[in-house]
């Protein structure tokens, strides 16, 4: 599922044909994706002008001219591109409609963003502006990792007492929001901490040390336009590139990146989930 950098390489992808442009027209191809469309929402959003696109942990947030505000969820497969770019930075004619293309907003400026899912496990909501955060999507999620509310006195308080692995605790979206496994992994490898470590046993240097470190390995991931690992492509088609730039995330077997250690990267399961760290040097 693409997590907060690919999500954002995604919403910086789409602000330059959206920002400022009104749905020409909108053709919805099908009742449901995860759930149900919302009621009418070919025609609420037809006309309507694009304010801004913000994006909440793993959702992108459109903001309307009508006060509604339309939520994507890219899910496991989703793809939105955009062709027949008017300001030329991208270079695709509008393609021939294919077999997922389940939502395709033509705005008026000329381009076209395709929403494109073969799995269906995206979804799209339309919220009232002014209550927006209140959406049981929303409402529980923590601070963004990015932001200045996740600083070293929150990851303090949040960790200190769980007795749950730090990895499973920085999955919590009510820690932090949008945080997924590659970069948790990738994470926990830069600041030298084990994933199987108790978040309460880590000595609060170490934890205040991972703010940072979480913030450089998503700003790394973003430079790079996020990680196609299998289906995730950014906003004008291409792959991004984080992926050869791992450290330990599915790397298992091999040695460890890390400078004059001897290690190899080691694969385990924690509450269902692969966990890719270095047992040398990861303590």
């Amino acid at each position: 599922m693409p997590e907060l950098p690919e999500v954002e390489t995604v919403r910086r992808g789409l602000v330059p044909s959206m920002e400022g442009a009104c749905f020409a027209r909108v053709k919805v191809n099908r009742p449901d994706l995860r759930w149900p469309f919302p009621e009418n929402m070919a025609e609420r959003l037809t006309g309507a002008r694009v304010i801004t696109l913000r994006r909440r942990s793993k959702y992108i947030l459109v903001d309307l001219d009508r006060g509604e505000t339309l939520l994507i969820h890219l899910g496991m497969s989703g793809r939105m591109t955009v062709s027949g770019d008017p300001l030329g930075q991208f270079v695709h004619d509008h393609p021939a409609q294919a077999k997922h293309d389940h939502v395709v907003f033509d705005m008026d400026n000329g381009a076209r963003i395709t929403f494109n899912d073969p799995r269906r496990f995206g979804a799209m909501d339309l919220l009232d502006t002014a209550s927006a955060e209140a959406h049981p999507l929303l409402a529980g999620l923590g601070p963004e990792p990015l932001g200045n509310a996740f600083d070293e006195t929150y990851l303090l308080e949040r960790l200190g007492n769980r007795r749950s692995p730090v990895k499973s605790a920085l999955l919590d979206q009510r820690v932090v929001a949008g945080l997924g496994n590659i970069y948790v992994c990738e994470a926990l490898f830069r600041a030298g901490i084990s994933p199987t470590r108790k978040a309460g046993q880590i000595a609060a240097a170490r934890i205040a040390a991972l703010v940072p470190v979480i913030r450089e390995v998503l700003s790394d991931a973003i430079d790079a336009g996020g990680s196609s690992l299998r289906d995730f492509r950014q906003a004008d088609g291409e792959l991004g590139y984080f992926q050869h730039s791992f450290d330990v995330y599915g790397r298992e077997g091999a040695p460890c990146h890390r400078a004059g250690c001897r290690g190899h990267v080691r694969r385990i399961i924690q509450s269902g989930r692969s966990s890719f760290y270095c047992p040398q040097c990861q303590r």
